[in-house]
């Protein structure tokens, strides 16, 4: 068997690893989630959220009701919430929704709200205030129990992933790890991010370490 055989099958072998440890890429939009306190507040008394269409984790959906971001310099219209309903609302935005908010946003990680700045909803003539909760999410890839032992990550690790695409294809650094038997394995990342690397619908990714 010649030298060029041997590489060629190395590189099938290698490409072959790489697809099966290879993960959808998904790019998550301005949302809300919202506690039924806070449900309760703009849409009425044990008001339950309606299901406009089912996401790639499991249990978790889009729903038909809207609200608006209102921030010191400008408004986000027609903001979905997700649900089913948290126990501590939260609403994650980009940067460039930041900017336009007029408000100063930390990156965080989805449920870590503590010393995260407010923001208003509103739905017609019904607001609440939230005093925190407002964060830019950390990119993070939800990994199911079964895949982390195949690509070979643990919960919270800070992983590098690499996204091909046709024009800007990169490598994201400071990408985090959550393992879960409840996950479906997917990469979120949001608007910004996803124009950085010139995202198409059903884009791959798989972790450089």
């Amino acid at each position: 068997m010649n030298e060029q055989l041997i590489d060629n099958l190395v590189d099938q072998v290698v490409a072959k690893i790489n697809e099966e440890r290879s993960f959808l890429v998904e790019a998550s939009g301005r949302h809300v989630h919202l506690s039924q306190e806070h449900i309760n507040a703009l849409f009425g008394e044990g008001y339950q959220l309606t299901i406009n269409n089912y996401l790639s984790q499991p249990g978790q959906y889009a729903s038909k009701e809207r609200v608006t971001l209102l921030g010191p310099k400008g408004t986000l219209h027609n903001v979905v919430i997700l649900g089913p309903a948290r126990a501590a609302s939260q609403v994650e935005i980009s940067g460039t929704d930041a900017l336009a908010l007029g408000i100063k946003v930390p990156v965080k990680e989805s449920g870590d709200i503590e010393g995260t700045p407010g923001i208003v909803l509103v739905n017609g003539h019904k607001t609440v205030t939230l005093e925190k909760g407002l964060i830019i999410a950390k990119r993070h890839v939800h990994v199911s129990t079964n895949d982390a032992k195949k690509m070979n990550v643990t919960q919270g690790e800070i992983v590098k992933v690499r996204i091909n695409s046709e024009q800007r294809s990169l490598i994201f650094d400071d990408v985090v790890i959550r393992v879960s038997d409840k996950f479906a394995t997917a990469m979120h990342i949001d608007y910004d991010e996803a124009n950085a690397c010139s995202f198409k619908k059903g884009i791959r990714g798989h972790i450089v370490k």
